[in-house]
């Protein structure tokens, strides 16, 4: 897989991709927004990703989306008639919002390792993460209100699922940082770490307890703890009786029993690849 805005590796079942773009502070430009759900997307069919890292390079996580965006009059149209214009205009708006749920759509865990400043479409982009990680130096920021809008691509739906619903408002509010200590405290981020070094290695080391597990129970996991955030306990409990109904095969848990008893460490199937109907 090769792309713009990312550089993508895959070893011992651990996707790592890193936005490629640190002269531009990674900022979110028109290729990005195509490339990550592609991208999202191809590390889940193979089968062979078990969990995904997403870091940065350069100074900063990244600065969000790309000025360029708001002037290109294909990635964002602003002309015309204008009810067919507000028609467009939604239209795009959904598209940007798919690349970033692409994130939480996928069978396989996301985690967030972030340095620097988290501005504005990133910190859309993490809120949708299954966990977020980040350096001491790291700070966040709803950008978009400073700039004279409102922030549209998920965080105002996803961080009053993270985050206080007063403190929210706050910080959409007045569009102020938050900072790396801040946000571990209000548990925004799972851990702070003293350098991007040490972030990256710890949050490669909880990936790979991640990948050393039954992919099926983890892809589960996922599965449930997603429909519960957006339904009742009573739902969400019936849903888990159908999906283990469905799911549970007893192999993964007699490979785990037989791996303790021999102290060994139990090896697990990949996920089958996710076809396209009717291909070969």
């Amino acid at each position: 897989m090769s792309y713009k805005s990312f550089n993508v590796s895959l070893q011992d079942q651990i996707a790592h991709v890193q936005l490629s773009r640190p002269e531009a502070m990674n900022s979110m430009n028109v290729d990005f927004w195509q490339e990550l759900p592609q991208c999202m997307r191809e590390l889940e069919a193979s089968g062979e990703a078990r969990v995904i890292v997403i870091s940065s390079t350069g100074k900063h996580f990244s600065a969000g989306m790309d000025l360029g965006v708001f002037t290109n009059p294909k990635a964002l149209p602003m002309g015309g008639e204008q009810g067919r214009m507000a028609e467009n205009l939604r239209r795009t708006v959904l598209q940007l919002q798919e690349t970033l749920s692409s994130l939480e759509e996928i069978r396989v865990p996301v985690l967030a390792a972030i340095h620097g400043g988290c501005i504005g479409g990133a910190l859309d982009m993490v809120c949708a993460a299954d966990s977020r990680y980040c350096s001491a130096d790291a700070y966040f920021t709803i950008k978009e209100t400073e700039l004279g809008m409102t922030a549209d691509v998920g965080t105002l739906q996803r961080l009053p699922k993270l985050l206080p619903q007063g403190l929210v408002r706050e910080l959409a509010y007045t569009g102020r940082k938050f900072s790396a200590a801040e946000a571990k405290a209000l548990g925004f981020v799972n851990e702070v770490y003293e350098s991007q070094e040490a972030l990256l290695e710890g949050v490669l080391a909880i990936a790979a307890q991640i990948a050393a597990h039954s992919p099926l129970a983890v892809s589960g996991c996922k599965e449930m703890l997603n429909y519960s955030r957006d339904h009742s306990v009573a739902d969400s409990l019936k849903y888990m009786a159908t999906w283990q109904s469905g799911m549970f095969r007893p192999n993964d848990m007699l490979k785990t029993f037989q791996a303790k008893a021999s102290k060994t460490t139990a090896t697990f199937d990949n996920l089958l690849p996710v076809k396209a109907v009717f291909s070969e």
